[in-house]
C-alpha cells in the first residue's frame, strides 16, 4: 500500500471512529474518556484528539476526564455531522420520497440532511420549483437548469446552515406550495419533536403552506427525545420509514390511520433491496453521495 492509500485508510478509520464516539456519547449523555479509549481500542491521547475535533463541530463538550453530548433535547449537532449519519437509510428515504414529486410542482424543503440526498435526485423530476431555507439544499440545486430555486430570507444559523426567524416565517406564509417534504429530530408518543422552537415554527409554517405533506424518518428517530413538539404523525399525508424501522412501530401507526411507506434498503451500487436483501427494481437515478 502506497503512502496516499495509507493516508486515505487512516482518515477513513478516523472518521468511522469519530462517528462511533459521537453516537456513543449522544446515546449515553456522558462517557469517561478512558472508557471510550477502551471501547474503541485506541489510546487516551487518540480519543482526546477525536473529541477535540468533535467539540469543534459542536457535537459534544469535552471536560476533565469525560465527554458530554450537546445533541440533546436542547441542541442539534451541525449539518456536516448529521449528513454523515445513517447515510444509506437517508438515501433510501430520499428515493422513496421522489415517488411523490411530479414535474411542474413547487416543493418546500427545510433543513433536514435527508433533504440533501433528495435534492440530488430532484433534477430527474424537472421542471420543478424548490423553495427552501436550507443553504445546503440550495447549493445542490443552484446550477440545475430545470430547477427554479427560491431562497427564503431571514437570520442565518450556522449550526443548521439555514435561515429562520420572523422574516423566514413571513416569506413562507406568503406562498402556497404543492408539497412539503420534511424530517424530524425525534418521535415521542408518535409526535414529531425538535430541539429548538425556531425550527418548529418554520416547519409548521411550511406544513400549513403546502397541499401535500410528507414526513420521512429513519428508525433511529423513534429512540430519540427532543424538547419542542411539532405535529403528530397522523397529520401527515404519508410517513416514509426505512427498512430497519421495527414492525411494531409500523403496525401501530397504520392502526392509527397513518399511510406508512417502507423505503427499500439500497446497496452501495444504488440498487434497491428489501430488508431481507432481495434485489428490487430501482426507482430513480443513482446519484448517491
Amino acid at each position: 500500500m502506497d503512502t496516499d492509500e495509507q493516508s486515505s485508510s487512516r482518515a477513513s478509520k478516523q472518521r468511522t471512529r469519530q462517528f462511533g464516539i459521537a453516537e456513543t456519547v449522544i446515546a449515553e449523555g456522558t462517557v469517561r474518556i478512558e472508557a471510550l479509549a477502551e471501547r474503541f481500542g485506541v489510546s487516551v491521547m487518540t480519543v482526546h484528539r477525536d473529541l477535540d475535533e468533535l467539540e469543534n463541530q459542536g457535537v459534544l463538550r469535552k471536560t476533565r476526564g469525560q465527554a458530554t453530548a450537546l445533541a440533546s433535547s436542547l441542541f442539534e449537532s451541525n449539518t456536516a455531522f448529521r449528513l454523515g449519519q445513517n447515510q444509506a437509510d437517508k438515501e433510501a428515504l430520499a428515493h422513496a420520497a421522489l415517488d411523490y414529486v411530479e414535474p411542474g410542482q413547487a416543493i418546500l424543503m427545510e433543513d433536514s440532511t435527508t433533504g440533501i440526498y433528495l435534492a440530488r435526485l430532484l433534477p430527474a423530476r424537472a421542471p420543478l420549483t424548490v423553495i427552501t431555507n436550507f443553504l445546503s439544499v440550495a447549493a445542490e440545486l443552484a446550477r440545475e437548469s430545470g430547477i427554479t430555486l427560491n431562497l427564503l430570507g431571514g437570520q442565518y444559523y450556522g449550526w443548521c446552515d439555514a435561515t429562520m426567524g420572523g422574516m423566514t416565517l413571513a416569506a413562507i406564509k406568503a406562498i402556497r406550495a404543492d408539497t412539503f417534504i420534511t424530517s424530524t429530530s425525534a418521535i415521542t408518543d408518535d409526535v414529531c419533536f425538535h430541539q429548538t422552537q425556531d425550527t418548529v415554527l418554520v416547519k409548521r409554517a411550511m406544513f400549513e403552506s403546502a397541499a401535500q405533506r410528507i414526513l420521512y424518518v429513519d428508525h433511529t428517530k423513534f429512540d430519540r427525545r427532543a424538547l419542542h413538539a411539532l405535529l403528530p404523525l397522523t397529520d401527515f399525508d404519508v410517513v416514509i420509514v426505512d427498512a430497519a424501522t421495527p414492525a411494531e412501530h409500523q403496525r401501530r401507526l397504520r392502526q392509527k390511520g397513518v399511510e406508512v411507506v417502507v423505503a427499500p434498503s439500497r446497496s452501495r451500487t444504488g440498487t434497491a433491496t428489501s430488508s431481507a436483501g432481495r434485489e428490487l427494481s430501482d426507482f430513480g437515478p443513482d446519484r448517491s453521495a
